[in-house]
């Protein structure tokens, strides 16, 4: 949905800077690892400190790598396969380290073993919302359904730890993290049916 009504928004928003980088020589697979490599270091080193919101800042000022070094490639007609793989498979360790971050410091500093938990399990439900659609692509089947794509989980976790970094009551980010991780189990079983569905048809 997050998709759906942001992304020519963000595309307007983005091109003067997709278009600077281009005419600087700068290729759409070096803004797709620089772009990761940020949001891991803002993740993994920033939130374990217990920096939630400079580390949310940070993090987000690399995020958009994602939609610009798309738009890149589209400017310069060079969509590839190559190109598609390693920004869909960058954006999972993008996605992982955001938790994996929000796991470690409840696990030790926040103290808060039941977001730490609820922040590993999302991480885990995350890599298989992901799994299951590329392992149904890869079969020739569709499996884009879904109430938990990666860009509302991921504005999700941001936004929130970002607040609880202000201060706002941990127990808010708890319940978010609890209803991602709900989510993200609704959306793996959707897609599992979806490409029983989808086979059983076939057979």
């Amino acid at each position: 949905m997050l998709n759906k009504y942001a992304r020519g928004f963000f595309g307007k928003l983005f091109a003067p800077l997709a278009r600077l980088l281009i005419k600087l020589g700068v290729s759409p697979d070096a803004v797709t690892i620089i772009g990761t490599l940020g949001v891991s270091i803002g993740a993994l080193v920033f939130y374990p400190m217990g920096e939630l919101f400079w580390g949310t800042l940070f993090i987000t000022a690399f995020v958009f790598s994602d939609m610009v070094d798309g738009l890149m490639a589209r400017m310069l007609n060079r969509s590839s396969s190559w190109g598609s793989f390693l920004d869909s498979t960058l954006d999972r360790l993008a996605d992982a380290a955001v938790f994996a971050g929000v796991t470690i410091w409840f696990f030790t500093g926040g103290a808060s073993v039941p977001i730490a938990v609820a922040a590993l399990i999302c991480l885990v439900l995350g890599m298989l919302v992901s799994y299951a659609r590329a392992k149904a692509e890869s079969l020739g089947c569709r499996a884009d359904v879904g109430i938990a794509e990666r860009s509302e989980r991921l504005v999700a976790v941001l936004v929130f730890t970002g607040f609880t970094g202000l201060g706002l009551p941990p127990v808010v980010l708890l319940v978010v993290l609890v209803l991602l991780a709900a989510a993200s189990l609704v959306t793996v079983i959707q897609r599992i049916l979806a490409v029983y569905r989808q086979t059983q048809v076939e057979a």
